[in-house]
C-alpha cells in the first residue's frame, strides 16, 4: 500500500491504472477511520481491482465555530487500518495541497442543501461538494462510497453526480453501530462515559420512529414528536434538529410516502451526532 500525499502522484498511479484496464473504487474520508469506514473498504474491494481511500480532514466544511483543529488525526493508524483492508492507496493531502494560495472555486448546490445540517451548518455542504468534486477529478474512481449515516451528503453527492454529469456511479452502504445501537462515528471519541451513555438516545429514537412506521403511522408529524420526545428525555441531549423529508429532495413531508428519510442531529454535551432511518413505500 502507498501513502501518497500530491495530487500528481494520485494522479500518476490512477492513470496507469486505467492504462491497464483496472476498475477504482474510492472511500472519501475525514480519518480517525473506524468499522463504518471499514465497511465502506470492504465494499470497494468487492466491486473494484483498486482501492483509493482518502484521508483528508476538509476545512472548507467546517464552520467557524465547529471542531476543525480538534479533529482527531492519525495518519499512522489510518494507514494501518486501510492496510489490514487491501486498500492500494491513501491520499493524504494538506489542505495547501487541495487548496492553492489563489483557490476560487467552489460547487454549490441549492435546495438539497437547505434543510437539516445544510440549514444547521452554513456552507458545510459547499465545502463537500468542492471536495468530494476534487477527489473525484484526481482518483478519477468508476465507484465511490459513501455511508447512509451521513444520509443528506449521500443525496447530495448522488444528485450532483446525476446534474454534472460525472463518470461514476455512487453506492450507498448500511450505518453500521455498536453493540448498544450508536452510529459509528469519529466524534463518539469526544464523548465522555456518561455522555456516551447518553447518546444512546438517538438510536432509541431512530428504532422507535421506524417501528411507528412499520406498524403503519404515516403522519409524519407524528412520527417526529415521538423521536423527539425519546431524546427530550435525556438531560445531557439537545435537540438541533428532528425532521421526515422527502428522500430525493430533503425537504419536509406531512405524509411519509414513497422514499422517505427521518433524520435527526443531537448535541449530547457540546458534541454533536447524527443517526436516520430511510423508509421506502412498499418494504
Amino acid at each position: 500500500m502507498q501513502i501518497i500525499e500530491t495530487v500528481v502522484g494520485v494522479k500518476e498511479q490512477v492513470a496507469a491504472w486505467k492504462a491497464a484496464g483496472l476498475t477504482i473504487g474510492l472511500v472519501p474520508t475525514m480519518g480517525a477511520l473506524h468499522e463504518g469506514h471499514e465497511s465502506l473498504m470492504e465494499a470497494a474491494r468487492a466491486a473494484c481491482d483498486k482501492v483509493v481511500v482518502s484521508v483528508f480532514v476538509n476545512p472548507l466544511q467546517f464552520g467557524p465555530d465547529e471542531d476543525y483543529d480538534a479533529y482527531p488525526r492519525d495518519i499512522a493508524r489510518d494507514g494501518a487500518v486501510c492496510a489490514a483492508h487491501g486498500v492500494d492507496v491513501v491520499f493524504h493531502p494538506t489542505p495547501e495541497e487541495m487548496y492553492g494560495p489563489a483557490f476560487n472555486t467552489y460547487v454549490v448546490m441549492e435546495t438539497l442543501t437547505d434543510a437539516l445540517c445544510g440549514a444547521s451548518r452554513p456552507g458545510h455542504f459547499r465545502g463537500v461538494c468542492t471536495v468530494v468534486t476534487k477527489l473525484f477529478n484526481i482518483a478519477q474512481p468508476d465507484f465511490a462510497f459513501f455511508g447512509q449515516k451521513d444520509a443528506q451528503q449521500l443525496a447530495i453527492i448522488k444528485r450532483m453526480v446525476a446534474d454534472l454529469n460525472m463518470n461514476l456511479q455512487v453506492v450507498g452502504c448500511p450505518i453500521v453501530r455498536e453493540e448498544d445501537g450508536l452510529a459509528k462515528s469519529s466524534r463518539n471519541a469526544y464523548l465522555s462515559a456518561a455522555e456516551r451513555q447518553a447518546a444512546l438516545v438517538l438510536s432509541r429514537a431512530v428504532r422507535a420512529g421506524e417501528a411507528a412506521v412499520r406498524a403503519g403511522e404515516r403522519d409524519a408529524a407524528a412520527v417526529k414528536r415521538q423521536m423527539s420526545a425519546i431524546i427530550e428525555a435525556e438531560p445531557l441531549a439537545r435537540i438541533d434538529y428532528v425532521e421526515v423529508v422527502d428522500g430525493a429532495t430533503m425537504q419536509p413531508v406531512d405524509t411519509l410516502g414513497r422514499s422517505v428519510l427521518a433524520a435527526l442531529a443531537v448535541y449530547i454535551g457540546s458534541t454533536r451526532l447524527i443517526d436516520n432511518f430511510i423508509y421506502e413505500e412498499g418494504e
